[in-house]
């Protein structure tokens, strides 16, 4: 497990804030912060648990996130935001956590 971006959401429009169209997000912050941190706003209809959307969080890099998830509180289920990226979110004593599985091969070095 390696640590990957720490997620912290706002309700604040950021000025260099992508739109994520299909995931009813906006993400700022991450690939540009030399801290690992995004800013993630969520439109109101987002389909994501109030713990996502108003506790950060933060993101570990796995090899195996089946592995990872197994016996786990999954909150969000296994879901590809990108090519070669996987992630889901389990909560840990009301935190939410979120793991990627990236195939490097597909989606590059800047993921």
């Amino acid at each position: 497990m390696k640590f990957h971006h720490l997620g912290i959401p706002t309700k604040n429009k950021l000025r260099d804030e992508e739109h994520l169209k299909d995931l009813k997000m906006y993400v700022s912050g991450f690939g540009r912060s030399p801290y690992g941190v995004e800013w993630n706003r969520f439109e109101d209809d987002a389909p994501y648990p109030d713990l996502v959307k108003t506790i950060p969080h933060i993101a570990f890099e796995v090899d195996d996130l089946e592995k990872v998830l197994k016996g786990k509180n999954v909150i969000i289920e296994p879901n590809s935001p990108s090519p070669g990226v996987v992630v889901a979110f389990i909560e840990d004593n009301g935190a939410p956590i979120e793991f990627l599985q990236i195939d490097r091969s597909i989606a590059g070095d800047n993921v």
